[in-house]
This record gives structure tokens, sequence and C-alpha cells, in this order.
């Protein structure tokens, strides 16, 4: 699949890297992987995921999400920093990237978190793919919801600014109305999508004053999607939604996972899944991240309201969206171009998401024939439970490639080679090429 679409072609990886995409190439004494019946893809990009490391380790940590990750056909992943410590400094993010380095199967880059005082070091890191803000939903000093607070931030560097768009005021209303509740359904109450809406128009605004690029993290309402096809055109805005938020329906994922179906923002009804998945497909919602956010199952268990939010994705992400092709919902290209070619260009992420002589040979092999049940157990995720356990897709990963080296193939992993820190081009750390 390559970016002027489908074609049968072989492509020859040299250290690396792409050389030459063509038919019957030659390369005398080269490995040849004969991939006839499969499908090449470029590997999927999940620009959202929390791997837990430092801190959280017993839910997930760097080797196990990277794992997930390459079972699931993603070769890069974006990784948030709300882990203990908090990633808030040139320091600490130092730090978390010599862990990287030293186990992580795939490609990373990693957000720096913002905090009401932490201007400087959100000026002074290196390399990051961008600041994430928590609006809401968020505790410590992630939390920035003070407008004054918001502007300093929006109005100080070039760097591409994460919003987690929920009103932390509005949540507290909500909480205090909905006090004493115990069913968990009543949490799309409290996140409702005034909740959501209020946030994303105040994150818009902000970008418009300032000419700052902007992302929306995982999107979950109809308001949101209608506001920025109206808003969005000239503005340096992009946005991303989960699958879970346009496959999983309120109230019955309730009814069915119960705290397992519960995340921030919250899983929403038909019409919010309808319009997200209307959005996409006409490029108001520019990619899919996942927002992986794996818990244990004692975590989970503990019911509502003390349950945590958040769930795992990052492996089943790209089958059930080569499920959906299948479905003639969306095409193999629309795919690509959401979960690899879109994450790539939108973060600046060089050499990535494309099969195209020059770019690194980060692909993945898939089986659009092959069907198999999503079970929990048999997952690399630590948590190794799924919200789509026995669900059964069509369209899987058997192979994936990292900087040309083989990581996993047919459920055996290859780990004597690691991934590496993915570059940020120099024009994108200085908020330019977009849009």
């Amino acid at each position: 699949m390559t970016p002027q679409g489908p074609v049968a072609a072989d492509v020859l990886v040299e250290n690396g890297v792409i050389r030459s995409v063509g038919t019957s190439l030659k390369a005398p004494g080269a490995k040849i992987i004969d991939a006839k019946g499969l499908t090449l893809i470029p590997g999927a990009i999940d620009p959202q995921v929390h791997f837990r490391e430092p801190g959280m380790e017993w839910k997930e940590d760097l080797a196990s999400g990277s794992r997930a990750a390459a079972a699931g056909g993603v070769t890069g992943f974006l990784e948030m920093p709300n882990t203990s410590p908090p990633t808030v400094t040139a320091e600490l993010m130092e730090a978390k990237k010599k862990i990287a380095a030293s186990k992580c199967l795939v490609n990373y880059n990693f957000f720096i978190g913002a905090t009401p005082d932490n201007v400087e070091e959100l000026l002074a890191v290196k390399n990051v793919c961008g600041i994430k803000i928590f609006m809401g939903a968020s505790t410590g000093s992630l939390l920035v919801d003070k407008l004054a607070d918001l502007e300093r931030i929006f109005s100080q560097g070039r760097r591409l600014i994460a919003v987690h768009a929920e009103d932390e005021a509005l949540i507290r209303e909500n909480k205090t109305r909905y006090a004493g509740v115990t069913n968990v359904a009543d949490h799309a109450l409290i996140r409702s999508p005034e909740v959501a809406l209020r946030a994303t128009r105040i994150a818009v605004e902000l970008s418009r004053k300032y000419r700052r690029r902007l992302h929306i993290l995982h999107m979950t309402t109809q308001e949101e999607a209608e506001f920025l096809a109206k808003e969005k055109a000239g503005l340096p805005v992009s946005a991303e939604v989960c699958p879970q938020h346009f496959l999983l329906t309120a109230p019955e994922c309730y009814d069915t996972l119960g705290t397992y179906a519960q995340m921030n923002p919250p899983l929403r009804e038909k019409r919010h899944g309808e319009a997200l998945w209307h959005a996409l497909k006409t490029g108001v919602i520019d990619c899919i991240a996942t927002d992986h956010a794996p818990h244990t199952r004692e975590e989970k268990d503990k019911g509502f309201p003390h349950a945590p939010s958040g769930m795992p994705g990052v492996e089943t992400s790209l089958p059930l969206m080569l499920n959906r092709v299948n479905q003639g919902l969306c095409s193999l290209a629309e795919v690509v171009r959401w979960m690899c070619e879109n994450p790539a260009r939108l973060y600046g992420l060089k050499n990535k998401g494309r099969i195209e002589a020059g770019y690194d040979a980060d692909l993945v092999l898939v089986d659009m024939a092959r069907e198999k049940t999503i079970e929990n157990g048999k997952l690399q995720t630590k948590v190794n439970w799924s919200p789509y356990n026995g669900w059964t897709t069509k369209g899987w990963p058997v192979m994936t490639m990292v900087n040309g080296n083989v990581v996993y193939r047919e459920g055996e992993f290859f780990t004597e080679i690691l991934g590496r820190e993915m570059t940020i081009d120099a024009i994108w750390e200085n908020g330019g090429a977009f849009p």
C-alpha cells in the first residue's frame, strides 16, 4: 500500500531504510521474505498511549507495552506524561528516554506534561512530540484548568500542544450533582458532552488567538465534531478519535462490561459514535489513537466510582480497523492514512508512515483473510484483558518490521535489536508546516 495506492511490487530494504519499491527488484545476497498473498502496509503509529513507566509498572511497562504494540502491527508510539513521577521536566524526559532505549521493541517518542508553572521546562526540552495539557480529568500538578495558566502556555513557544479537553469546573459541578451514585453508566453524565465541548471550544480559541499548533485528543461527541467541522478550516488544529468511541456504545457497553468500559472521556450513545465515524471519514478528524491506558482486573473490579478509568487497546486497534475494511465500511487506504501516514505527518515524525524510497523500513504484513478471536489471557499487555474479549475479527498482522528488523512474526518475538527514538522534524518543533 504505497502513497499512490496498492501495487504489486517488491520492497528493497537496506540498513533499515526503504531503498526502492518496484517490480522484479534484484539484490544479490539479500534475505528474501516471500509475502505472496499478503498485504504490506506502513507500520501503524499510535499517537496516544500510557505505558505506565516509571512508577506503575504493575499495570504496564515500556517493554510489555511495546511488545503489545508489535503484536498489533504498531511500529511506533507517542507516550503520555502521567507517570510517577510525571514527566514534566527535561531531566525526567531524558530519564524516561534512557529507559525506553533499553527495552522498547518498537520506536517511541514522548509528550512532556504541562503544569501551571513549568513553562521554562516546556521550552527547554528537546525532541518531544508535543506538550500534553490535561484541562480536566487529572490530579496533582498535571491539571491545568485556569485560563490564565492556559494562556501562558499557549502564548510561549511554538511546539505542538495536545489537550485532554474536558472542563474541570463542570466536572466538579456534575460530581456534586451525582454524589453517591454507584452505577458506572452515570460516569458519562458526570463527564457529559458539554464537559468536552466547553473545553474543546476554549482550546480552539486559544489556538486561534496565538496561532498555536493544537491537537485535540480522543474526541468523543457529536457536538465537538460539528463544532470542528465549522471552525477547523484555516486553523493549525487537528484531532483524533479512539476506536472504542465508535465501536462500543452506551448504555449497552456499561451493562456488559461494567467498570471495564469506564474511561475518560467516557463511552457514549450511538449518535456520538456515528458522528465521530462520519467526521473521520470526511477529514474533520485526522487520525486514530487508542488511549491505551491499562489497569489490572483487581483495580477495575473495585466498582464505580472507585475503579480507575482507562482500557488497553494498542494491540487490537489495527485488527479492529482491518475488520471494518473487510466489512466494507472503509478502505485499506483510509486505514493507512488514519493510522500510519497522518500520525507521522501531524507530529512531524521524520521518515515515518509511508512505503516510499528514503523512508524508514517500519513495515507490517497483514493477512486480510485471517480470522481470529480476541481473548482475555492471550494478549501481550500486562493486564491481559480487552473490552473486545470474544470479538472475532477478520484481517490481522502476521509480521512486524521496525527499522528493517523483524521484531514479530506469527506469534514469535525477536528482541535482539530494539526500537529507536523517533526524530521530530525541526520545522514541527517550531510549530510550522501545518496546515
